[in-house]
């Protein structure tokens, strides 16, 4: 069985703050756990949504939206239930890494977990065994952290089902981030999104900036997004806010571009911007030589400057350029 414990119920009515206890014997305390916080927020029948951030640790959006929610949502307002965990790698999250301190872990490549393994194999195990049967509506938050800047996109994933991917779709775009992107990830084995994916969830994640901090726009779109969905669950009362969304889809080959040599990196197009095939995305250059020519990355496809790599020193086989068709 996992270790961890809650130190709360789940199925209690109202409104409950505690922890997911995680045993962590280490040097400054034999007998010490990693205290994981949690909401449960209850009224009545109704849907469960499970709402995470902090998946990886250097991402902030979705821990302040979802820390505001915790704190302002009340049980007479909701219908049925909304699970909360704001730090999912609190490990990470209080390192400010997005990584696990504690053993290397990526917890959104762990998965599905393993009860007897490392801290984060545990926590992996714990929300595809314990937390994600308990869901009908998933929502986990992400964004660049301190090594890649995005456009603000909520997204979605192309699935063998299609009742599931449309039902995903529709949850996605009332979420009405700035951009609403169908994404293929360039490895999704050991991923969160695969595990809930499989078990048939209704499932949405973002990317809402980056650069290891949050700005008012972005973390003003997460918390209108996570009302946003529990609204389209029913969970909450009224209709979704909505505005303009633009749809894009990496999902096509060439989307992304991948840096084949280190150097000091010149973008020359902003986020957002359009691109056509050929369009010189950055310049790198040598940081071993002055006077050399810089090597020119140009687009590979037609399409939206969606991300870009975030410090000025790129290394090789680091993404340089996502560049997401309109849709």
């Amino acid at each position: 069985m996992n270790p961890i414990t809650p130190t709360i119920p789940f199925d209690a009515q109202g409104k409950q703050h505690g922890f997911l206890r995680l045993p962590d014997s280490r040097d400054t305390s034999a007998w010490g756990s990693v205290m994981i916080p949690i909401t449960v927020i209850s009224k009545g029948e109704g849907p469960t949504a499970l709402l995470t951030g902090a998946n990886h640790g250097d991402e902030y959006e979705g821990p302040i939206a979802l820390q505001s929610l915790a704190h302002e949502l009340n049980a007479n307002e909701v219908s049925g239930r909304i699970i909360i965990v704001p730090y999912m790698n609190t490990p990470a999250f209080l390192a400010a890494r997005r990584t696990s301190p504690l053993d290397g872990g990526n917890l959104n490549r762990s998965f599905p977990g393993d009860p007897k393994g490392g801290p984060t194999e545990k926590i992996a195990d714990y929300f595809q065994s314990i937390l994600l049967p308990m869901a009908d509506i998933v929502l986990d938050f992400h964004s660049g952290g301190k090594t890649l800047d995005f456009v603000p996109f909520a997204a979605a994933h192309r699935l063998d089902d299609t009742e599931q991917e449309a039902a995903c779709i529709a949850a996605m775009r009332a979420f009405n981030a700035p951009y609403s992107m169908i994404l293929r990830e360039m490895d999704a084995t050991g991923m969160y999104d695969t595990t809930a994916e499989e078990a048939g969830k209704v499932f949405v994640t973002t990317e809402l900036g980056g650069g290891g901090s949050a700005t008012s726009r972005t973390a003003g779109i997460a918390r209108k997004g996570v009302r946003n969905v529990l609204k389209h669950a029913g969970i909450l009362s009224g209709v979704p806010e909505m505005g303009p969304s633009i749809d894009i889809d990496t999902s096509a080959d060439g989307c992304f571009h991948i840096s084949e040599q280190p150097g000091l990196i010149e973008y020359l197009v902003e986020l957002g911007d359009d691109l056509r095939v050929g369009d010189p995305i950055a310049r790198v250059w040598s940081t071993e030589r002055s006077g050399q020519a810089p090597q020119i990355v140009p687009a590979q496809i037609d399409g939206i400057f969606a991300a870009r790599h975030f410090p000025g020193l790129i290394g090789m086989g680091d993404c340089l350029a996502l560049v997401a068709q309109r849709a």
